[in-house]
């Protein structure tokens, strides 16, 4: 399968690329820094093609031709520093604003499969988060989360075969074993690994079975 990683050189983009070409897909990653990513996987082709996720013309050379489109877009600066003085090389809104360029992409070359890396504790988990979770999203990322917000409208809205995986705390742990799963907002805790991430995003890419639903992601 030939499949487009949009943001692969944030952290969870480059595991996400790692997992695609050990499990032999035809990966082309995507992000200002693609270049960055060549050479890290064994197993399928990979291809690094430098673009901006806000620019539809880098967007629509980079989604011709795929099957599948995996979104992992993200700020990955120092969170106090971009909530007192906002981002200093990201945009704020670059979740949204990639992904509604990305869809305007598939739609136009009919590719219909997208895998959206979103956050728990928004859209349909917003219920879900525990009281100091909520306080930190307000005080400390509240327009991060203003945009993701944003985000899991235009995905759901898109009218194509998405699927948004919503993984809790993010760490480079090294785990044993798989992550828990739910579609009811359900977490075993509040972290997860990279990898762990990666290893859903890919799973969601290569079955149908959770089209059209939000799948929350945590550590067992």
């Amino acid at each position: 399968m030939k499949v487009l990683v949009v943001g692969a050189s944030g952290g969870s983009g480059r595991a996400t690329v790692r997992e695609l070409g050990h499990r032999g897909h035809e990966v082309t990653a995507f992000s200002r820094h693609a270049t960055t990513v060549a050479g890290q996987v064994d197993g399928g082709p990979l291809r690094g093609l430098n673009g901006d996720a806000t620019d539809p013309g880098d967007v629509d050379d980079a989604v011709r031709g795929q099957d599948a489109v995996i979104i992992t877009l993200g700020i990955s600066e120092n969170p106090v520093r971009v909530r007192l003085r906002g981002p200093a090389h990201t945009s704020l809104d670059v979740r949204s604003r990639g992904t509604a360029v990305v869809v305007e992409a598939m739609r136009r070359h009919g590719v219909r499969r997208l895998v959206v890396q979103t956050s728990y504790g928004v859209g349909p988990t917003r219920t879900h988060l525990p009281m100091l979770q909520r306080l930190v999203f307000w005080v400390l990322l509240r327009p991060q989360i203003v945009d993701t917000e944003r985000q899991e409208r235009i995905v759901r809205s898109s009218g194509l075969d998405w699927t948004a995986v919503q993984p809790v705390n993010l760490t480079d742990d090294d785990p044993a074993g798989p992550p828990f799963v739910s579609t009811t907002g359900a977490t075993r805790s509040m972290k997860v690994a990279r990898t762990q991430v990666a290893w859903l995003l890919a799973e969601s890419v290569e079955s149908d079975d959770h089209i059209g639903s939000t799948l929350s992601l945590s550590a067992r």
